[in-house]
């Protein structure tokens, strides 16, 4: 009896072992996806391949929400991106000692807005205070971040500053952010979708759509 409860235990850790692995499996997919999704979208905007994007990351220990930032200020400057890390990491610069250092000023990073929430309160309340003279315009690393992807998420996914505000206030980080926006795109093209087969069965199953298409193709 001894030995088929040990048996039995076995087999039990056995099982959570094996689930636990495969939660933890699942995890690392579902994460791994969110970043690959992020890095091709910074490729696509920054027109960079996501393998330079992926090289980057990985070969020089950049943090991924400041990867936008590298190819940003590297796109501004006209250098390499290699030229923007060596800056950052080998000379410990901060994301606004190295704007100056190309000549370029903190206007870059502002993007109209018609309001300001959490956390971009005090970057635009240095920039409303000091928009004469950018030289005295005092951005810390996070808010060069926080601008920088400002700029990208709401330009490639085609949404108001102000919401990427507002999610970013909430706590969502820009590859959640980035993530969600690609989810929220597709259910968006489902309903479309569905709304579009639903008329075209309606009006006595011509399917308007498919006539376009095969007109477009002729």
């Amino acid at each position: 009896m001894t030995r088929n409860l040990f048996v039995s235990a076995v087999l039990f850790l056995c099982s959570a072992a094996t689930a636990s692995s495969q939660n933890v499996s699942a995890g690392v997919s579902i994460s791994g996806g969110r970043l690959s999704s992020f890095h091709v979208a910074i490729g696509d905007y920054y027109h960079v391949p996501e393998s330079r994007v992926v090289y980057v990351r990985d070969h020089y220990h950049v943090r991924d929400e400041e990867l936008p930032v590298v190819f940003y200020l590297a796109s501004r400057a006209h250098v390499d991106p290699k030229v923007i890390i060596d800056l950052r990491m080998g000379h410990r610069m901060s994301w606004l000692d190295i704007t100056f250092h190309y000549g370029l000023t903190p206007e870059i990073f502002y993007v109209p807005v018609t309001r300001v929430g959490p956390p971009y309160g005090n970057a635009y309340g240095h920039y409303k205070k000091h928009k004469n003279n950018y030289k005295k315009v005092v951005l810390v690393d996070a808010d060069v971040i926080n601008l920088v992807n400002l700029r990208f998420m709401s330009e490639y996914h085609g949404v108001a500053p102000e919401v990427v505000m507002d999610r970013r206030g909430k706590g969502e980080t820009f590859v959640v952010m980035n993530n969600n926006f690609h989810e929220e795109k597709a259910r968006h093209r489902d309903n479309n979708d569905d709304n579009g087969n639903g008329k075209n069965q309606h009006d006595n199953g011509k399917g308007k759509g498919h006539k376009n298409k095969g007109e477009g193709k002729g």
